[in-house]
């Protein structure tokens, strides 16, 4: 007789085993239609799957109350579109054999292994996309079944596929008895995969897909093992929501970093220097500086002091913090000085067995710094404090260099060299609670001012199975409740995630989503009772005693590049007039207006605004046309009429149409107003005022 609970605390009784259907059944047939699959105990599941214990379930359908796309839903429709997708394929190449077909954030895809004589192309996908528009319209079920693993195991062996038997074993060694199954219809006439789902009702609930395109892949990503054809696509319940999607991506195309960067010569990567290392070009390293002198500005009236440290330092300090070895995977390999080297390859010392005297710190070495903590902590260490000093908060700009795999890099928001806004905080806990909400609000103010308005908050926690996380569990349990508590202070939606944590304390993401709705993972603040217990650090209390500070990590940025980079996309390289690295281009409309065209330069340049002139031998057409390919936030066409009335005329960015004119003076003020007050009050508003 399993008793289900259900979200809003409801427990209803059955006195058989009975399917989550059923029980949407027994709520009402209109909820029954609407769901796609459930959650038993939290684990997505079938909606067909029989409950025969008590459990806690969650039914789920298309949209969540808030009419938002369900990610559980969408997973569970991706998965199920692989299968169509995989059948169709077959039908149209029947030498194609299934690797394995997962679901991801924004579509699927299925690794498929094709015959050599018939290889999958890219003129295919008409013909696919029809099967599977057929496959569609049967609204035909998924159906589940498994078999006893020895079973089973035969079955996939007859059906030939040395990929599938593979995830047959893997599945066993994993610790499952027995092999599932999806037939899609009725199982040994219809066609099936092995697989473990779970699945929607039927075929007939995918609203509109897409096949996107192919990549080569290896087995198990093991480059000298089989090649593969890894075909993505992607599905919604409804055609406008994937039109809205690919439109989304079309745009995403136009605004990407790489492109606009190069374009518009923000930044460049040069392979003679290195895969993931920005080279910052004068354009882009304004519209950092301004970042900085933005941030640092803010820290200041919060009464933070700033640091400078070394790009290296010592293993042992490493070994101190933790991060050699848990970070191992991501630092670059240790620097081992120079004579010391020499005489271990005096010694015939093997690769070897020189990483293990690294590991157990029979060699010392010097490490690129993965994180600016360790330095900070020992800023902070280098002198006595007393609880009257606390808390003391260190900022740096500082770069830190982390090895990512080449496949992984991605423009300037996966590099291997980056800058943080880093600062650390080291503070008693009973200043815990001001000192995080006070960085919380750094990271508000940031966005407020970069128009950064839709963000949602991650409180990430340890994951009470994983051996990852250091540090005595009473004091995680304090860090993670100041988390909670700090979160909740901030007016907007947040989630615990168990696994986000760092090794050494729990944090606070902010995920923000850009203009065109993509989320990015940016500021970052962290409580760390571990690092100050590791490092022995002190102050002296009201007692005269010694007390652990409480050492609070904050990013608000993250890294520079990334978040310029993310920028770039959220602008479309636009950028406001404060962070600009051309603010004005002035365009003299022939060879005798450049006089006057010198003199505007002048008043421009005087209350610090970044101007250049045109004055090459074109059309004043041209010149509006090329001066708009760069995104300059304001055009000034000056002619003799211009110069007569000591005016400027105006074109802003994104108008067609020229704002009018006005007097040089006043536009002078009106754009120094608009940069010193980052748009609060702009060249546009003041235009807008004269015409009203």
């Amino acid at each position: 007789m399993p008793q289900i609970t259900l979200p809003d605390g409801t427990i209803k009784s059955f006195e058989n085993p009975i399917s989550a259907h059923d029980i949407a059944m027994s709520i009402g047939e209109r909820l029954a239609k609407a769901c796609v699959g459930c959650l038993i105990d939290e684990e997505l599941s079938d909606l067909s799957t029989v409950i025969e214990h008590d459990c806690t379930l969650s039914l789920v359908t298309e949209k969540t109350r808030d009419k938002q796309d369900d990610p559980n839903a969408l997973n569970l429709l991706r998965h199920s579109t692989a299968h169509v997708m995989a059948e169709a394929i077959q039908r149209i190449i029947p030498g194609a054999m299934l690797v394995y077909g997962p679901a991801l954030d924004n579509g699927f895809y299925y690794d498929i292994s094709f015959p050599e004589d018939r290889p999958l192309r890219d003129g295919d996908f008409e013909a696919i996309e029809k099967e599977m528009g057929a496959i569609v319209k049967e609204n035909r079920p998924f159906t589940r079944y498994e078999l006893e693993y020895s079973e089973g195991l035969e079955k996939v062996k007859a059906e030939g596929s040395k990929y599938k038997l593979d995830n047959a074993h893997r599945a066993h060694r994993a610790g499952s008895l027995t092999l599932s199954f999806y037939a899609t219809g009725e199982p040994g006439k219809d066609w099936e995969d092995l697989c473990r789902g779970p699945h929607i009702p039927s075929t007939g609930r995918i609203g509109a897909f897409k096949i996107m395109s192919l990549a080569s892949s290896y087995w198990h990503g093991d480059e000298n093992s089989d090649r593969l054809t890894r075909v993505y696509g992607t599905s919604f319940f409804s055609k406008k929501d994937l039109n809205k999607h690919l439109e989304q991506l079309e745009e995403a195309k136009k605004r990407d970093h790489r492109v606009l960067g190069k374009k518009l010569k923000l930044f460049a990567i040069d392979e003679t220097v290195g895969q993931g290392l920005i080279l910052w070009t004068p354009n882009g390293s304004v519209v950092r500086k301004e970042l900085q002198n933005f941030i640092s500005a803010e820290l200041t009236k919060q009464g933070y002091h700033e640091v400078f440290t070394p790009h290296i330092g010592k293993l042992d300090l490493y070994r101190t913090s933790g991060h050699f070895p848990y970070y191992a995977e991501s630092q670059f390999p240790p620097l081992i000085e120079r004579d010391h080297m020499h005489s271990l390859s005096e010694e015939g010392c093997s690769c070897a067995e020189l990483s293990n005297h690294l590991k157990t710190g029979e060699i010392e070495g010097f490490m690129l710094k993965p994180m600016n903590c360790p330095h900070h902590i020992k800023v902070f260490d280098s002198q006595p404090h007393s609880y009257k000093d606390l808390p003391v908060r260190l900022a740096e700009f500082g770069t830190v260099y982390r090895w990512e795999q080449s496949g992984e890099l991605n423009g300037m928001t996966r590099v291997r060299g980056f800058t943080q806004d880093d600062a650390h905080l080291f503070c008693t806990p009973d200043q815990i609670g001001q000192e995080v909400q006070g960085c919380l609000s750094l990271v508000k103010t940031i966005f407020r001012i970069l128009g950064m308005n839709e963000y949602r908050v991650r409180v990430g926690l340890r994951d009470p199975d994983s051996g990852k996380y250091t540090g005595d569990p009473a004091n995680w349990d304090k860090a993670e409740q100041a988390c909670r508590d700090a979160a909740e202070t901030l007016g907007v939606p947040f989630t615990e995630e168990p696994g986000e944590a760092a090794f050494y304390g729990p944090k606070i993401d902010f995920i923000v989503k850009d203009v065109i709705g993509r989320e990015w993972q940016l500021g970052t603040v962290q409580v760390d009772y571990n690092l100050p217990e590791r490092f022995d650090l002190s102050y002296i209390g009201p007692d005269n005693e010694k007390h652990r500070p409480v050492m609070i990590h904050r990013a608000p940025f993250g890294s520079m590049e990334r978040f310029i980079g993310v920028l770039i996309e959220h602008f479309a390289g636009a950028f406001p007039v404060w962070l600009a690295p051309e603010q004005v281009r002035v365009l003299p409309i022939s060879e005798k207006s450049n006089d006057y065209a010198h003199e505007v330069m002048s008043a421009l340049h005087a209350v610090g605004i970044r101007s250049t002139m045109d004055n090459h031998d074109q059309r004043v057409q041209a010149k509006i046309k090329n001066g708009s390919e760069m995104k300059i936030p304001y055009l000034l066409i000056v002619g003799p009429r211009d110069a007569e009335n000591r005016a400027v005329s105006v074109r802003a960015f994104g108008i067609e149409k020229d704002l009018g004119q006005m007097p040089l003076d006043n536009f002078v003020s009106a754009i120094g107003e608009e940069y010193r007050t980052k748009g609060r009050s702009s060249v546009r508003d003041r235009f807008a005022t004269v015409n009203a």
